[in-house]
């Protein structure tokens, strides 16, 4: 197949050697999603609002369907297990907070972000949405795990947190 049967841009880019280089974007976005992984599994803090959104934005922007996002991190904010939980539709998802907890318990985590996208573009969180976070909230609490944001992407990405929503 070639790279237009794939419906995907080819873009240059400069080696460390100074030469140009063409890559296409799916590749390219493939090879950033694993430096994120290696970046931040067990490594890195996510420690600022702005760090989580750009790396929630990569890893659940592109997706047609509605997916349900949970990254669990130490008491140090370090990334322990991050992955979709629940699929849905184009226009939502199922989500069971129990099934948080018993993922949140199964890797020891002290804390969690929360997130999910908006095949739509819509970016601003739904009644639903802020519903659902505070049912997660609630039933993390009892098992002592911090939710700390929960972040929507549609054509930008919304914090609740910032938004004061949670």
């Amino acid at each position: 197949m070639t790279d237009n049967q794939q419906n995907t841009k080819i873009i240059k880019i400069k080696t460390i050697f100074g030469r140009n280089c063409k890559v296409s974007e799916d590749n390219l976005l493939s090879h950033a999603k694993d430096c994120i992984n290696e970046r931040f599994v067990g490594g890195e803090s996510l420690t600022t609002s702005a760090k989580t959104r750009a790396y929630v934005k990569l890893l659940i922007g592109e997706h047609e369907r509605e997916v349900f996002y949970v990254i669990w991190l130490n008491n140090q904010h370090q990334v322990i297990k991050h992955g979709v939980l629940f699929q849905g539709t184009v226009d939502g998802a199922a989500v069971y907070p129990r099934e948080v907890v018993k993922e949140g318990l199964s890797c020891n985590a002290a804390a969690c972000i929360l997130a999910h996208n908006h095949p739509s573009g819509e970016s601003h969180p739904s009644q639903a949405d802020i519903a659902i976070t505070r049912k997660i909230k609630d039933a993390l609490s009892v098992v002592e795990i911090r939710t700390l944001d929960h972040i929507v992407v549609g054509a930008t990405v919304a914090s609740m947190a910032e938004l004061d929503l949670m």
